[in-house]
């Protein structure tokens, strides 16, 4: 199906209504989102109306988490100023690149790719332009930056076979394409894929579904859209709250994380977890560390 859709029947998962919901992943069955600002991290079993388990709360912002494949660590994180795995104690943190730039700057969005690299972005916390940089993390545990020169960094989200990646800055609307060393991880080129007009809303948050196409959140516009790989937009779903921060499928559903900030008068579903059946399947989370497949 192209074009706009009328708008769906969503539904909360839960009354809980999150500050600044983000970075929706499906792993093991269930939902993860974390709040982003205020360092917690969420696990919900979509098929109840419970509330969701609260796993982690680490004291600083947390951008992103993937889930670990194998060792003494549950997750690597994209927290505060660095990259951390975190298990049952403190986090082991793996590096701290934006400790001491002199800036105010975190960590944001970020995921794993098929090899089970983790890759994770930082921003200025005002946004400031330029300050941000693209995050590298090998399963050996070595973190490179691999761009600099980003904004609002989101995403990333990766094809299927690994060799393409997403990756959004959000501060200037724009979505760029960029090819993947199998092997090494090592960007080898890039290409714009999609540039949005301020109306139509900032992307944020991305993941790509079994067909290969890229799902986005768009801030600010109450809209999730779908691109084929070309760049064309496939579908163009309302949401019925202005701030969708990233969306995940799995078990059937649809999932958007939302957000209350950024809102002078939030409407009652900012800040929701928001569900709907559908369709469209997508891999789970790419776990940090995994072996890929010979």
């Amino acid at each position: 199906m192209t074009g706009r859709e009328a708008p769906a029947k969503w539904r909360p998962h839960s009354s809980v209504r999150h500050h600044l919901a983000e970075g929706a992943r499906w792993h093991e069955g269930r939902l993860l989102h974390v709040d982003l600002l205020r360092g917690d991290l969420f696990r919900s079993d979509v098929r109840s109306t419970d509330r969701p388990a609260h796993v982690l709360s680490l004291g600083v912002p947390l951008g992103a988490v993937a889930p670990v494949a194998a060792g003494g660590s549950d997750w690597i994180v994209a927290a505060g100023d660095g990259i951390a795995l975190v298990g049952a104690g403190r986090p082991e943190w793996l590096a701290r690149p934006e400790r001491a730039t002199g800036r105010s700057m975190r960590m944001n969005d970020g995921a794993c790719d098929p090899a089970g690299r983790f890759w994770a972005g930082s921003m200025e916390v005002r946004a400031a332009v330029g300050a941000g940089s693209l995050y590298r993390t090998g399963p050996d545990g070595c973190v490179e930056r691999v761009l600099d020169g980003l904004t609002v960094p989101n995403g990333p989200a990766f094809s299927l076979d690994g060799t393409s990646m997403y990756l959004a800055d959000s501060a200037h609307g724009t979505i760029t394409r960029h090819t993947v060393a199998p092997g090494t991880g090592r960007l080898l080129g890039s290409e714009p894929f999609a540039e949005l007009a301020a109306y139509e809303g900032r992307p944020d948050g991305m993941t790509v579904d079994d067909d290969g196409n890229l799902w986005v959140a768009l801030w600010g516009s109450g809209r999730v859209r779908c691109y084929g790989p070309g760049g064309e937009v496939l579908r163009d779903l309302a949401v019925p709250t202005p701030h969708p921060s990233s969306v995940a499928f799995g078990g059937g559903l649809m999932a958007v994380t939302t957000a209350r900030h950024g809102l002078e008068h939030p409407d009652g579903l900012a800040g929701a977890v928001l569900l709907r059946p559908t369709t469209v399947s997508a891999p789970p989370a790419a776990p940090f560390g995994s072996i890929p497949a010979a």
